[in-house]
């Protein structure tokens, strides 16, 4: 069984507070949305939020590595692959592409890159720009005609087949792990580093940047951690760690039925909360799980 639903945009999170701060109606910064801010304006916001993302970046890198370990990493990618594509072999994902009937066109790849959704757009412009005569290529057109929507037009019949075999190129696989960690996995685990918390809250992060894509609608994983933050404080303010993850997936889960109330939710039901309720807060191994019915397994 597949996801249903993909990434609609590629945000960090200085930026989403940057959004949400000048999109508030009511915050004087808008009160005149005609008047552009000036040059020195733009500078000094700027020169702020770098001096922020800085002292962040040194609390970060005083912290244990958790999801970032190489070991660690690995399981994530067999969690994410075991609800994405029922296995545990992700690597075997590279060349995975489908319409599943989400209206987002294609999935594609190791996270579910979407034709609807510019990931994917995102992810064959830039491997395009270091590998210019690559087989994608001439679909770059097409794949930017489609964004945003569901059709196939100018990608039928020939696109699915031309990424399989791009698939089989080291270097197209290699800007898949690359686009996955720069948009996806890095931030997420910065994030979640800079809540306080531990490596499953870190892998929850993970997986619901995957699945909700890195937007600050309400659905979307940085308006869902709003959301959660309203209910419970984080770790990093006191909060207790248990407690702001629980609603955090129950917020996650009437997420994914708000759309489909019949949408299978065992990703969150018998994986991600049965880690959390045995307490199992650094996702130590050996691990079992159950995702859409079927038991996995990691020694």
């Amino acid at each position: 069984m597949k996801r249903a639903g993909c990434l609609m945009f590629a945000v960090v999170p200085v930026v989403v507070t940057a959004a949400v701060y000048f999109a508030t109606p009511e915050h004087p910064a808008t009160a005149d949305a005609k008047r552009p801010a000036s040059v020195s304006q733009q500078a000094r916001a700027k020169a702020k939020a770098d001096a922020e993302r800085a002292a962040d970046d040194e609390v970060v890198a005083d912290l244990p590595p958790g999801l970032a370990a190489p070991r660690k990493k690995e399981l994530a990618q067999q969690l994410v692959a075991s609800a994405e594509n029922s296995t545990l072999k992700w690597h075997e994902a590279y060349g995975y592409i489908e319409d599943i009937g989400d209206g987002q066109g294609y999935t594609a790849g190791i996270v579910g890159f979407c034709t609807g959704t510019h990931d994917l757009l995102i992810l064959v412009e830039r491997y395009t720009e270091a590998h210019p005569d690559n087989g994608l290529a001439r679909y770059l057109p097409a794949l930017r005609e489609v964004d945003g929507t569901d059709s196939h037009e100018g990608l039928d019949p020939g696109f699915p087949a031309a990424w399989r075999h791009e698939a089989t190129v080291a270097a197209f696989r290699e800007a898949q792990d690359s686009e996955r960690d720069r948009v996806y996995f890095d931030p997420a685990v910065r994030l979640a580093k800079l809540d306080g918390l531990g490596t499953l809250g870190q892998f929850i992060y993970y997986d619901a940047m995957v699945l909700h894509g890195p937007g600050t609608g309400d659905n979307s994983f940085y308006g869902l951690r709003e959301r959660a933050m309203r209910e419970a404080d984080l770790p990093s303010e006191g909060g207790e760690e248990k407690s702001y993850l629980d609603i955090f997936l129950d917020i996650r889960r009437e997420a994914m039925k708000s759309k489909n109330p019949d949408r299978d939710t065992t990703r969150i039901d018998t994986a991600q909360r049965q880690f959390l309720y045995d307490g199992n807060l650094d996702l130590h191994t050996p691990l079992e799980w159950k995702v859409y019915g079927e038991t996995y397994r990691v020694p």
